[in-house]
């Protein structure tokens, strides 16, 4: 979880790196779809398209569609945000999940969850108070990354009841390269070798994000790993003053502290219940 964590942070840094060097964000979201993609190449080509079969292909496609959307507004959101702040408005995603897992999956939410949820959302209050200087574009690009992080989260929990992981993750890699491509062609520029080299560099390591995180699941118990997710903040958080000299303010940083206590409560909570 912690490497996976690194990786995460790792994943920031280069988008904020490519964004500044005028890659636009719809090649970035195809390089990583592309990479998703190849990550399952050699099941594909082991089982050949029985790998795609499945009685379950709209939730297969809702999925992807989810998966897209988030990552598109996930990148899009640092542009106009330092990596300390995108970072940690996409931790909402676990208040959103919340909110939604009573009504879409009869989830029973203890109070546990719903204190952490709303602990949430008074943090990302805190960041936006009046006359704050964080971009509103950037949140709300931000806060719509996290909410369709939900589509994930929800479809996933009811696709592991009946579907193999191959399955679940070639279709991923489908939906999402197919469905990012056309925009990519209409945003595509002239790249110099250093932008390729980046973009392929992202499209190797970040699906092994989902890969990590997968595993240390399976060796551990899910209560004790969960929270070293947030070690990115950290690690991010370091890196962006280092090397782009990001300092959030005081009141910037009280909300991102708020939201992370809310997150942190919901994981452990959500882990012990499972």
């Amino acid at each position: 979880m912690a490497a996976a964590a690194v990786l995460f942070a790792a994943e920031a840094l280069a988008i904020r790196w490519m964004t500044a060097h005028g890659i636009p964000v719809e090649v970035q979201v195809f390089a990583r779809s592309l990479g998703q993609l190849f990550w399952v190449a050699p099941i594909i080509a082991a089982s050949g398209l029985a790998v795609f079969r499945t009685q379950r292909a709209p939730l297969h496609l809702l999925r992807g569609a989810s998966s897209l959307l988030t990552w598109g507004f996930y990148y899009a959101s640092f542009g106009p945000l330092d990596l300390a702040t995108a970072t940690v408005l996409s931790f909402t995603n676990v208040m959103f999940t919340t909110l939604l897992a009573g009504p879409v999956l009869g989830e029973k939410v203890d109070r546990w969850r719903w204190a952490g949820t709303i602990a949430g959302f008074v943090g990302v209050a805190v960041m936006l108070r009046p006359g704050t200087t964080v971009s509103g574009v950037g949140v709300a690009l931000a806060v719509a990354s996290a909410v369709t992080w939900c589509g994930i989260t929800l479809s996933s929990r009811v696709l592991a009841q009946s579907e193999r992981n191959t399955t679940i993750m070639a279709w991923v890699g489908l939906v999402t390269t197919l469905g990012s491509a056309p925009f990519a062609a209409m945003a595509w520029v002239p790249l110099g070798l250093g932008q390729i080299a980046m973009l392929l560099a992202v499209a190797g390591f970040a699906p092994g994000i989902i890969w990590l995180i997968t595993s240390a699941y399976r060796h551990g118990e899910a209560s004790a790993i969960a929270p070293f997710q947030y070690l990115r903040l950290i690690v991010v958080a370091a890196f962006g003053w280092a090397i782009f000299g990001e300092v959030p303010d005081g009141w910037t940083w009280l909300g991102a502290a708020v939201i992370l206590a809310g997150a942190v409560v919901i994981t452990v909570a959500e882990a012990r219940r499972r």
